[in-house]
């Protein structure tokens, strides 16, 4: 009988464990059933917060840069490089990890430090740069992005218009003249698993505004003052796939830096070196930590499933809850989901005690794909 060989290639549990820690849990709680089991760990992510994480797991060295906050205080983030391969997470910058308990900034929080932090990456010799974006507390179409990039944007005074969202209302002027001149020789991919336009019913402020602490009132000033800013950087651009994603740093990058949208899940799977991994494997772990409908739509272990049911082989999945009936399940290439919370039901316990449980799941795993 030929010997299993197992990938784990699942995403972190938010709020429990990073993606890292979870390949760890499944890993231990594998070859406690079958001691000798082949496990190869390539943790993923989908462009979104933990993105940076991934490929400095993958072999990426990871560096730091001092950058400005979404709040414009100074913050740390991280960056991943491997020869003139970069991955930025606009997340590290512009974060909501970087705003204090309860204190949001709707019309106000800046992505300059995202710009900050791609001129970093521009300064360390990249060519290649994988943007993920995701997670972010703007929502200010990358205007902090392309002003700390060299861009000005200019009211009716000839004055700054100040930083965030709202104030783009003002703007009368978008100089992009004074834009780094790097950035017209690299390949800027902007990897996200969300394709919303930038306004609109579907768009930045009406769909994630409110996570970012903006009322119905805010909403409605955002919507506006990015469809304003939107037809002075260039009419019929605001309706772009990908336009809307974290905040509308998509709408800056794809129509400004000329980046490329794809789906953040496929970019990183590239980057990451999946495919010779895939190749490798008789059996495939991934997951998240809630399987539910948006794990659906461009989510990392839609993504990782996808590619191996191309390649002919099985997958399962981990997750901390599960929200999806077996048919979905079947249908995105998943053979079978181990929740936490059929071991522990309550949620709270199930997110303290995630790494003893995902251990256990992995035990059931083990007994049921490879065992015998």
């Amino acid at each position: 009988m030929e010997t299993a060989r197992v990938l784990v290639a699942a995403d972190k549990f938010k709020g429990s464990l990073t993606a890292v820690q979870v390949a760890e849990r499944v890993t231990a709680g594998l070859r406690r059933v079958v001691p000798g089991v082949r496990v190869e760990t390539l943790p993923v992510a989908d462009g979104g917060d933990g993105t940076v994480a991934a490929a400095v797991a993958a072999g990426f060295e990871r560096r730091e840069a001092r950058v400005t906050g979404p709040l414009g205080d100074p913050v740390t983030a991280a960056y991943a490089l491997r020869g003139s391969t970069a991955v930025v997470e606009m997340a590290e910058a512009s974060g909501l990890q970087h705003l204090p308990d309860g204190v949001f900034a709707p019309l106000t929080a800046t992505t300059y430090g995202s710009g900050e932090l791609l001129l970093a990456a521009l300064e360390a010799g990249a060519t290649t740069i994988v943007f993920g974006v995701g997670g972010s507390a703007t929502t200010d179409g990358g205007a902090g992005m392309l002003a700390a990039l060299g861009a000005r944007f200019l009211d009716a005074d000839g004055k700054p218009v100040g930083p965030g969202g709202g104030p783009l209302a003002e703007l009368a002027e978008a100089d992009l003249s004074g834009l780094d001149p790097r950035l017209a020789d690299i390949d800027l991919v902007l990897a996200s698993d969300v394709d919303n336009p930038l306004t609109g019913p579907k768009g930045a402020p009406e769909v994630y505004g409110r996570q970012k602490g903006a009322s119905e009132e805010d909403i409605a000033v955002l919507d506006a003052a990015l469809a304003h800013y939107a037809s002075i950087l260039g009419p019929d651009t605001a309706a772009l796939p990908g336009a809307g994603a974290a905040g509308g740093i998509g709408y800056g990058a794809l129509v400004a830096l000329g980046a490329r949208f794809r789906p953040g899940i496929e970019v990183m799977l590239d980057v990451l070196g999946f495919a010779p991994a895939l190749a490798r494997a008789t059996l495939v772990i991934t997951g998240e930590g809630s399987l539910d409908e948006q794990t659906l739509h461009g989510k990392a272990p839609a993504g990782v499933a996808a590619a191996a049911r191309a390649a002919g082989i099985e997958v399962v999945a981990v997750c901390g809850r599960l929200a999806l009936p077996p048919e979905a399940l079947e249908k995105a290439g998943i053979r079978r989901a181990y929740a936490l919370a059929e071991l522990e039901p309550d949620p709270a316990v199930s997110m303290a005690q995630a790494g003893p449980l995902l251990e256990r799941a992995a035990e059931s795993i083990a007994r049921d794909f490879l065992a015998g």
